[in-house]
């Protein structure tokens, strides 16, 4: 048996990137004509112009911050779903609230089935899924995954854990999935009450951090455990191989990572926001930024999947910070930061200071001078209609982490 789930993952670069460049226009010509928010919003694109990487970079932004209020004006889903009819299987609601359709009509709606697979799920486990079945999609999103391939599942959710290690002693599943601190949970409350859950041999979790303390108790406890990241909204975005090294993208989604607050790519290694395309024509989210920091890293995967790698989740990008009044968005900053070319990078920084809110923009430059600051402070009041300081540090100073507003306040 293979241990690829299939040709998709060793493909060519070079042919993957086509076929997803042609993948997104056909998406965005589908969204056009079945999902009317898009049909506004993307009004002026012609998808057959849609030929490069370069040109999809221009399509506009759908952020997740923006989705409660665009809902609550066009309800269910903001107009952003192409689902309709016996497709629609669920509704789901996340905190916002945010609602997310679902659907057992199309398998694997969320695509798990790729990540289970190569965590070692395969026909005939039996796997208990801790993940909740209430109100958001969870738990529902990893069973038909597993469903997908073949597998059964018990459907534990969250909580009740004294019945859920009874479960697992008496019906022996070989495969977890959750979160890893429920999972150590499992683990601790088994050896104090004598029960048996040795049978299970390989899990899938995600929700949360994996840290390397859990993973080397889970393999002294003979378990093998992969994550996975995931999002209500997209499904599955990347998951992790046998090399350990990153997180493999799914292949039924397009990503992009963004400086935070705008819709530019960055470069390969730098910190941004994930941006993610998804092809799910029921659900065909264009150009969705996930408020998720990450990076892409370089070259391919060790385990022989061909797919880009991130790091994997490393925070998040909305910085939004409230100053002497006013809001300031990323954005913003970007902004100011394309008004003067000698800016290679810039962090807002804000501080308690004198029992006032302090501005200054950290601004990384090879030609230092004091008219460039001038200038710079006044595109800070035009822009943020706030007064700020500028300060000059040296080229590459700046920390790699995707941090644009730099909240310090700290109140006495």
């Amino acid at each position: 048996m293979s241990k690829y789930y299939d040709e998709l993952e060793t493909r060519d670069a070079a042919e993957r990137e086509a076929a997803l460049i042609a993948a997104v226009a056909q998406q965005v010509a589908y969204a056009q004509a079945h999902a009317p928010a898009y049909t506004q919003l993307l009004a002026e694109v012609n998808p057959l112009e849609l030929t490069s990487a370069a040109a999809i970079a221009r399509l506009p932004v759908t952020r997740k911050a923006d989705l409660s209020a665009q809902q609550k004006a066009a309800p269910p889903f903001g107009g952003l779903a192409a689902i309709q009819g016996q497709a629609l299987t669920h509704i789901f609601a996340s905190p916002g609230p945010i609602y997310e359709p679902g659907s057992t009509y199309r398998s694997d709606f969320w695509r798990l089935a790729r990540a289970l697979y190569c965590a070692g799920f395969r026909q005939g486990d039996l796997a208990h899924n801790t993940f909740s079945y209430h109100l958001t999609p969870a738990g529902m999103m990893m069973e038909t995954g597993a469903h997908a391939l073949g597998c059964t599942v018990i459907p534990a959710g969250v909580g009740q854990t004294e019945l859920q290690l009874q479960t697992i002693a008496d019906l022996k599943p070989n495969a977890y999935v959750g979160t890893p601190s429920f999972l150590n949970i499992l683990l601790d409350k088994s050896a104090e009450l004598g029960l048996d859950i040795s049978s299970i041999t390989h899990g899938l979790v995600s929700g949360e951090a994996y840290p390397p303390a859990f993973r080397t108790k889970f393999a002294a406890h003979g378990i093998t455990c992969y994550q996975a990241y995931a999002t209500a909204d997209v499904g599955l975005i990347a998951y992790e191989t046998e090399a350990a090294q990153g997180l493999v993208v799914d292949e039924g989604i397009y990503l992009e990572i963004v400086r935070p607050g705008t819709g530019d790519p960055v470069a390969i290694g730098e910190v941004g926001e994930v941006v993610v395309t998804n092809l799910n024509p029921d659900y065909p989210l264009i150009r969705f930024a996930t408020g998720d920091l990450s990076a892409l890293m370089p070259d391919s995967s060790p385990c022989g999947r061909t797919n880009k790698r991130i790091r994997g989740w490393m925070g998040r990008a909305d910085q939004t910070a409230k100053v002497r009044g006013m809001f300031i968005h990323p954005s913003q900053v970007d902004k100011v930061t394309k008004r003067h070319p000698e800016i290679a990078k810039a962090r807002l920084v804000v501080e308690w200071r004198d029992q006032a809110d302090q501005l200054s923009l950290h601004c990384e430059t090879a030609t230092p001078n004091e008219p460039l600051a001038q200038a710079i402070a006044a595109s800070i009041r035009d822009i943020c209609k706030l007064r700020g300081e500028v300060k000059f540090v040296e080229l590459g100073s700046l920390a790699n982490d995707g941090v644009v507003i730099s909240d310090l306040r700290k109140y006495d």
